[in-house]
């Protein structure tokens, strides 16, 4: 156990959890972060040819320069970019070693972990930043067959879906981008969604060419329909109103359908949670929790709508809540 405590204990690596370590530093707070990945593990588990919408200006972290060699960052380059900045600040970061419980009171918080070859250890904090995201928490399909194998969250490569039937469902950016790429590399797509349109918010230079594939039928779309369920070598569709259902061939589905925080871990603190919106009670000028010393950064402070909080926004929590605990 190591006894001399922290100041602040940062649950997660990601770039917001960064930006706490980061003012933490600048403010001469004795900072760690943690992560049951590796830094940035959520951006690891990115498409790997991810480019992001924004420009590399909005990414940056402490005044660190993000240059790129195009107008959007890649997914290499970012993940280049944010081992370079904890590098530079010299932030202490725990990989691999998750966070299984937090008790106590502040000032004086139990922080217990588990390394990735099963090693229990113990920190002492003062005050604790949840900072975990919500990549690693899909929104699963809750209906029969949702469980098998072939139904995947998250869309790594192209190449494994080739000459496949492949249902992709959702219409945000992850389902326009997986049909589209796995489409050109040779898998025969259908698309699923629940509303009649793609969302407003899938990318401008992707929603043209989406737009087009479906319209030629190239990718044909079952717009206001849902998965009713999934066997070993189909996929029951039905559709919202009628409760027609259909059957389709289908290798594989890659359900697009986002991801939610981890509110447990939250309510296992004694934070309060929202039931409708997912939101954790907060004050936003200092980003502490209903729980003195709980502190929430990034994208779990948003809930259910992680559209709300992005990197661009999210990295502001890192002053605030360092600036509260010096």
């Amino acid at each position: 156990m190591i006894t001399d405590p922290l100041d602040l204990a940062v649950v997660g690596a990601g770039p917001c959890g960064i930006s706490v370590g980061i003012a933490a530093r600048q403010l001469g707070l004795r900072c760690l972060l943690f992560d049951k990945g590796a830094v940035t593990q959520a951006m690891i588990e990115h498409p790997t040819y991810t480019t992001y919408f924004s420009g590399p200006e909005k990414l940056e972290l402490g005044g660190v320069p993000f240059t790129t060699a195009g107008d959007k960052p890649s997914r290499r380059e970012a993940l280049r970019y944010y081992r370079k900045v904890v590098g530079f600040f010299g932030i202490s970061v725990r990989q691999y070693e998750e966070v299984v419980e937090v008790h106590g009171h502040h000032p004086d918080f139990l922080v217990r972990t588990r390394t990735l070859h099963g090693e229990s250890r113990q920190y002492r904090a003062r005050n604790v930043v949840i900072a975990t995201g919500y990549y690693h928490t899909p929104r699963r399909l809750e209906v029969p067959g949702g469980e098998l194998p072939k139904v995947q969250h998250y869309f790594k490569e192209p190449f494994f879906y080739f000459d496949q039937d492949l249902v992709v469902v959702g219409g945000g950016n992850s389902a326009a981008d997986a049909a589209l790429t796995c489409w050109r590399e040779g898998a025969r797509v259908t698309l699923v969604h629940l509303l009649d349109e793609l969302d407003k918010g899938v990318k401008p230079w992707v929603r043209p060419d989406i737009d087009n594939r479906i319209a030629e039928g190239s990718i044909p779309a079952l717009w206001r329909h849902r998965v009713a369920e999934v066997r070993p070598r189909q996929v029951v569709v039905e559709e919202l109103g009628t409760g027609a259902q259909r059957t389709l061939d289908n290798d594989w589905v890659l359900a697009m359908t986002g991801y939610v925080p981890d509110t447990p871990f939250l309510t296992a603190l004694g934070v309060q949670v929202d039931p409708h919106t997912g939101i954790p009670t907060h004050d936003p000028g200092t980003m502490q929790s209903n729980v003195p010393g709980i502190y929430v950064a990034g994208v779990v402070a948003a809930g259910f709508d992680a559209n709300k909080i992005f990197i661009e926004n999210g990295k502001l929590h890192g002053p605030l809540i360092a600036s509260a605990v010096a």
